[in-house]
Formats: C-alpha cells, sequence, structure tokens
C-alpha cells in the first residue's frame, strides 16, 4: 500500500500534461502511485497517459467511456486509490521538488491527521510567480494536530480540493465524493474540512498552481453552468442539516456563500448580461432561506450588499456595479487612446475603409512575411479554389518580391492603398507568421494562423528562457496570437506545443499540413515530372541539402565543403542546394555554384517539389526533416554544432537521440554514412519509422481540404484521418544501396553512425 495516491483528472490539458506527471515522477519521495484519469480529452491527453503508464508502473491510466467534468472524474481516480491519503493535482498544475517528501515528514510528526494543509504558489504564464496572500495562515504555531475550530482562520484559505493531503480511511469513514458540474470544491472542501477532527498544516508551497494566460478555468469563462454554484452550497447545508454537531459552522459558513454569490455576480465576464438578473433573484432567495437565526449583517460596504441582496433589489445592485464598470470603461478608453493614435497615423482611406462592410467572398493570403504564394497558405489557396471558387483570394506581396508570384495571381503590394483595402475589408486572413501590428481584426474577422513548421527548436513564449536567441517583444507577439481564430498543426505533439507558446483563445486544426498534401498523394508520375523540371538524368542520385539559419550568427556561416562533398560522393550524384529564406541564395554555401554536381535550388518556388525529386535530404535542424518524412525516404541529419545550438535557441527533443535517420557529427561522418550505404540501411529505415509516427500523424493528402471545410465552409464534419499504415507513399526516384563509387571516409563504424 503506497503512501499517497495522486489523482490527476485529465481533460484538453496536452500542452501542460507531461509537465504535470514529470513533477510528480521527478519526486525523490517515490511511495505512491499516481493514477491519472483521461475524461475523455479530445486531444492527445490520453496518449500521453498511456506512454507514461507504459515507462513507469506506478502510474494507472484511466481512460472514461465519456465525458463526465471534473469533479466526476476525480471520482474515478478516487475509487481505485489505495494509498493512506489521496492528494488531487490538476492536469496543467504541477507538484514542487521536494513536495511528497515534505507532506510525508510532516504526516509522520502529526500522526496521520484526516488532513494536511499546505500552501500553494500562482505560477502565471510569463514565468512570474506570486505567492498566497494567507500563506501566514499555515505557520506551524500552537499545537501540531487540532480541530477547524481551534483554527478557524482556515476557512479564509482558497477552498479547492488540491491544497490539502486527505487520509482515505477519512474519506471512506464519511462517504465524500465529488458532485458533478461547477464549483464541485465548494461542498467537498467545506464539509472535509469542519468534518475532520485532525488537522495539520505544511507551511511549505507544494502546488504550483498554473495561471494560463487565456482558458483553462471556469472562473474565466461566460456560462449560465456558473448557475451550479447553488446546487452545491444546497449539498454543502444539507450535510449540515444531517449532522447537528456541525451546526456551530452554519453562520460562517452562511457568509461564505453568501459572498461567493456576490463575487459571481460583480465579476466581469462570468455570468451573460442577460443573466445576471436571474441570478441576483436566485441568490437572494437562497440568503433568505439559509439565514441563520440572528445572524447580522456585516459593516462597511460589504454589509451594504449583503442587504441589498437580502431585499433582492437587483436594480440598486446593478446601479452600483454600472459606476464600477463606467470607472472601468474610462480605463479602457484611455488605453483605447493609444490605440486610437496608432491607427491616426495610418492612412486616411485605411480609417476609411475600417467603417466599410466586410466582403464575406475575400479572403487575403500571406506566406513567410508575403515573400510569394508558398507553404500552408499556398496549399489552401489552392483547395479554396476548388471547394469554394466563390471566395476570392487575395495575395499579400513585398514590392521586391513580386518577381516570385505566379502569373494569374491575384495580389497587392503590402503598404499600398490596395493592401489597406483588403486587410479592411476581407473576411478571411491566412498567413504562416503574423499580419503587423498595425492591423486592425474587425468583429466578424477570421484568421487562420497555420504555422511553418512542427517545432523542433523552442517557439513563443518558451523563447524567454533563450535570450540569446531573440529580442522579440512578448507582449506584442501575445497581442498579435490574440487575433487569432484557428491554429493549424500536424500532430498532436505541434499542439502541445501550440497550446502552450501561443496562450490565446483560438482553436487548433489537427488537419495535417496542408503544404504536405502534394507529398501525401504524390505518384510515380509525378516524382518523374518533378525531376524532368530540375533537369535530373535518371540513374542520377539527387541529395537534397537544406541547412537552418542560427540566429546567434550575425551572417552565415559554411558548415560543409559541399566542393569536397561532390567530389567524394562522384558523378552520378547531385546536390541539390537550397539556403535558408533568411539568406539570398546557396552562392553563399562557400563558392557551390560552379562546381559540377552542386545546384543552387534556393530560388526555386516550391520546395515541395524539390522533396519529390530528392532520393534523400541532409539537415540539420530545418523543420524541413518533418515534412520530408513524409515521403518515407532517407534523411541525414548533419549536427555539428548539436551542442551549441540546443543550449542557445533551445530545442523540445534531443535530436541525437531521436533522429529521423543516420547522424553526423562531422563531414568525414557524414561522407562515410552516405558512401557506404548507411544513410539507406535498415536501421535508418526503423529510426524514420518511430519518427513518422510521431510527426507525421495527420499528414495523409486531405488537409487543405479539412481547413477549407472547417474555416470558409463551416463544416464541423470531421474528415477521417487515414491510419499512417494505410497512406501509400511516393516511389522514390532511384534506390541505391550507395550512392558513390568514390573513396569513402569511414570514420566510425556502420552501425554507429546509424544510431
Amino acid at each position: 500500500m503506497p503512501r499517497f495516491s495522486i489523482v490527476v483528472p485529465v481533460y484538453r490539458v496536452q500542452g501542460y500534461l507531461r509537465e504535470c506527471l514529470d513533477s510528480v515522477l521527478a519526486q525523490q519521495y517515490g511511495d505512491f502511485e499516481l493514477i491519472a484519469v483521461d475524461d475523455c480529452s479530445p486531444d492527445g491527453c490520453g496518449a500521453v497517459l498511456d506512454a507514461c503508464a507504459a515507462a513507469d508502473p506506478r502510474v494507472r491510466a484511466v481512460h472514461l467511456d465519456e465525458n463526465v467534468g471534473l469533479g466526476r472524474a476525480r471520482n474515478a481516480g478516487l475509487e481505485r486509490a489505495v494509498g493512506d491519503y489521496v492528494v488531487f493535482l490538476d492536469g496543467d498544475d504541477t507538484l514542487a521538488p521536494g513536495a511528497l517528501a515534505a507532506m510525508a515528514a510532516r504526516l509522520d510528526a502529526t500522526a496521520d491527521p484526516d488532513l494536511l494543509v499546505f500552501d500553494y504558489t500562482r505560477a502565471y504564464w510569463d514565468d512570474s510567480r506570486r505567492p498566497s496572500s494567507v500563506a501566514h495562515l499555515l505557520a506551524e504555531e500552537g499545537a501540531d494536530v487540532f480541530a477547524l475550530a481551534d483554527r478557524p482562520s482556515l476557512l479564509e484559505l482558497l477552498q479547492v480540493v488540491w491544497n490539502k493531503a486527505y487520509r482515505r480511511a477519512f474519506l471512506d469513514e464519511h462517504g465524500f465524493t465529488f458532485t458533478a458540474g461547477y464549483y464541485e470544491d465548494v461542498p467537498w472542501t467545506f464539509t472535509a474540512l469542519i468534518t475532520a477532527e485532525r488537522i495539520a498544516v505544511l507551511d511549505r508551497v507544494c502546488i504550483e498552481y498554473r495561471q494560463r494566460r487565456q482558458g483553462g478555468n471556469i472562473l474565466g469563462t461566460t456560462s449560465r453552468k456558473h448557475f451550479d454554484v447553488f446546487g452545491q452550497y444546497d449539498r454543502l447545508f444539507a450535510h449540515l442539516d444531517a449532522h447537528p454537531g456541525l451546526e456551530p459552522w452554519r453562520g460562517r459558513l452562511f457568509e461564505k456563500m453568501v459572498d461567493h454569490y456576490l463575487t459571481i455576480y460583480s465579476k466581469p465576464g462570468r455570468l451573460p448580461e442577460r443573466d445576471k438578473a436571474e441570478f441576483f433573484h436566485e441568490a437572494a432567495r437562497h440568503y433568505r432561506r439559509r439565514r441563520p437565526d440572528g445572524h447580522r449583517r456585516p459593516g462597511g460596504g460589504r454589509g451594504y450588499r449583503y442587504a441589498l441582496l437580502e431585499r433582492d433589489v437587483h436594480p440598486v445592485m446593478r446601479g452600483l456595479h454600472e459606476t464600477v464598470r463606467a470607472t472601468r470603461a474610462a480605463r479602457r478608453r484611455a488605453g483605447g487612446a493609444v490605440h486610437g493614435a496608432k491607427r491616426a497615423a495610418m492612412a486616411a482611406h485605411y480609417r476609411a475603409e475600417l467603417c466599410r462592410p466586410i466582403e464575406d467572398d475575400l479572403a487575403v493570403f500571406s506566406s513567410y512575411w508575403s515573400r510569394g504564394v508558398t507553404g500552408n497558405p499556398a496549399a489552401i489557396a489552392d483547395r479554396l479554389a476548388e471547394l469554394a471558387p466563390h471566395v476570392r483570394r487575395v495575395w499579400l506581396v513585398r514590392p521586391d518580391c513580386v518577381s516570385r508570384i505566379p502569373d494569374g495571381t491575384e495580389y497587392v503590394l503590402v503598404g499600398s492603398r490596395a493592401y489597406w483595402t483588403a486587410m479592411a475589408r476581407a473576411k478571411y486572413f491566412v498567413n504562416d507568421v503574423n499580419f503587423a501590428g498595425s492591423v486592425v481584426k474587425r468583429a466578424g474577422q477570421i484568421h487562420v494562423q497555420t504555422h511553418h513548421g512542427t517545432p523542433l527548436k523552442t517557439m513563443g513564449l518558451d523563447q524567454r528562457r533563450y535570450p540569446a536567441s531573440t529580442d522579440m517583444d512578448f507582449e506584442a507577439l501575445l497581442r498579435r496570437c490574440d487575433r487569432w481564430d484557428f491554429g493549424v498543426s500536424s500532430n498532436t505533439f505541434s499542439t502541445a506545443v501550440w497550446e502552450r507558446v501561443y496562450p490565446s483563445a483560438h482553436t487548433i486544426l489537427e488537419t495535417g499540413y496542408p503544404r504536405n498534401d502534394v507529398l501525401a498523394r504524390a505518384t510515380a508520375t509525378d516524382v518523374d515530372w518533378a525531376r524532368r523540371e530540375l533537369g535530373l538524368a535518371e540513374g542520377v542520385t539527387a541529395l537534397l541539402y537544406m541547412p537552418t539559419h542560427r540566429e546567434y550568427e550575425g551572417s552565415f556561416v559554411p558548415r560543409l565543403d559541399l566542393a569536397r562533398l561532390a567530389d567524394t560522393l562522384g558523378p552520378d550524384t547531385v546536390l541539390l542546394v537550397r539556403g535558408h529564406y533568411f539568406y539570398n541564395s546557396a552562392a553563399q554555401y562557400g563558392d557551390a555554384g560552379p562546381v559540377a554536381g552542386i545546384r543552387d535550388v534556393s530560388g526555386h518556388p516550391r520546395v515541395e517539389t524539390l522533396y519529390l525529386a530528392a532520393d534523400g535530404l541532409i539537415t540539420d535542424y530545418s523543420s524541413a526533416m518533418f515534412d520530408y518524412a513524409v515521403l518515407d525516404r532517407p534523411i541525414v541529419i548533419y549536427a555539428d554544432d548539436w551542442d551549441t545550438y540546443s543550449a542557445v535557441r533551445g530545442t523540445y527533443f534531443d535530436l541525437l537521440h531521436e533522429p529521423p535517420g543516420a547522424v553526423a557529427r562531422t563531414q568525414d561522418d557524414l561522407e562515410g554514412l552516405l558512401t557506404d550505404g548507411v544513410w539507406n540501411s535498415r536501421e535508418a529505415s526503423a529510426l524514420r519509422a518511430g519518427f513518422r509516427h510521431r510527426f507525421c500523424e495527420f499528414d495523409d493528402g486531405r488537409a487543405a481540404e479539412r481547413v477549407v471545410r472547417r474555416v470558409f465552409l463551416d463544416d464541423t464534419t470531421p474528415v477521417p484521418v487515414t491510419p499512417l499504415e494505410l497512406r501509400p507513399a511516393a516511389p522514390a526516384p532511384t534506390r541505391p544501396a550507395r550512392v558513390a563509387t568514390g573513396t569513402p571516409h569511414p570514420p566510425a563504424a556502420k552501425e554507429e553512425r546509424a544510431r
């Protein structure tokens, strides 16, 4: 029997779940079981739980057949608990390091009380921390063990379930379970506190209570579900009625109830405006029904609000709160004046266009900072033309990139009069980066963020931990993210990252990446066409070299001697060199252009064509590896500066231990594995298979269709994803065992390089 049973209810927290579970599993005190309850979460939470349970016998994953809500999910975990003490931990919160050891020591020192109450800190999305304002109530003074009557001030603590450890025999004796609905903590917490005969405190932070920027908390949800609070207090007072010995607590709990009702009524964003009067009248009925005999209202403004509620005079209460709202509105107008100053600097034309109606059949597209017609936005635009041809598609283009625009494409120059018209009037906006901060999002406009790759390197708010890699204004970033309505994800790994690093109220569409549709659907004819377009002779092996950008280098630093590599690989191999779009061309890769066997394809308009034509990919840390994996062709990682890159930029996994194929750390290694066949070996294929299973999850060729149907056609009918094992792979152009007849450079054993 373990000392602790830790119950973690899980629903829509995939961006935080791994951190939550790791915070438990990393505890030095190991005498616990972790019961994680998947409340039929529609995201990747269930898979995360199964993986943890498979890796650690202390973890039990429970999958519910239907979504039952937080309270009943906790019950499901409680039913399975066998530990001496039960601790509840929400799926987006974390246990502080050393928390279990501190709890265990305190429980031993106090001879196993019914409850152990401990401290917490609020952990905000910007990495700041705020301690509890009433932490002093947990000072370990006086008797080690006591009843609530000896320290009634504990009722002033935040009344939540997760800041206590409960003796399981105590819970079983009194039959405590959670109820359904919002505010399920109310009857549980109050009844446990007033019923317990032996309580102890631990003056230590044990829980980090995550404060998400948006979402994740019912207190920030506008809904009629806040009416559930009435039923929760009915259950609390029913418990009092059934236990006469608890009668002395009636007056205190009555005031807790009234304060709670008034808080819900007055807090902006909780109750729909049309329902506030109804809520107030119901609260007044509860006040009169539950008021203890002889109760005296508190003094001051609090007592005045009590009186208004008791008399059910909603118009007066509403007037009181309208005064408060007017003050807040004045503050908002002051902030809006700053916004207005920005708009005033725009062309008068834009201000005028913002007042004109939105055009429901106009969509604006931009890709890679308006450099061309490429990537996910281009794939969505192409599919939109097929499924909704009535929608006009306009591209934003920088003046210096006009030559890259395909014939027949409608476009406007960034900053032009036509640009501001489109930004003011369009219904739909699709981009793989953010639109400019000066763009005003109007009510009724829809923004789609497609992103431009599965993230190996840290993104968004996670970059704050790596200041050498960015000078980003994170507040400005989040303001732009707040314009998003939809985000696109190609796998549950990415979804979990996007949810955490871009905390805004948008919906993530797990559709796959639209730009990869052409790879997932490619046929032999498509491959042959791509080869002919590039002028690749039959039988020639083409290797696509695509290194990424490094923020810590002010200019490009060549990492390979391409001329030497081409010479080693011989005349039957061509290196297709594509520089990162931050650089003008691959000529910066060390005078590579005129060398036989090397071709600069940096200016090619569609990277997907290069993927189809290439027999294999050589890259370092570029997201190209995730896209190219869709083709199920060999990928070689050249990671000569991995230690520096991972330390300065930060990464989400160790590419050296979880690669998509063979790994080289030096040019000698690279040449050796290319010439002796390791790059295309069974070992490399096995690595690629695992990589594809993790990162090609939704890339089945219908991603763009899913986006168009959901966003432009408002069709919520799911388009099923074809399982990976049932997807046909595009045929490889050539199938050599090795790529060269030149002299190999084998610095390491073949099996070692494959690892």
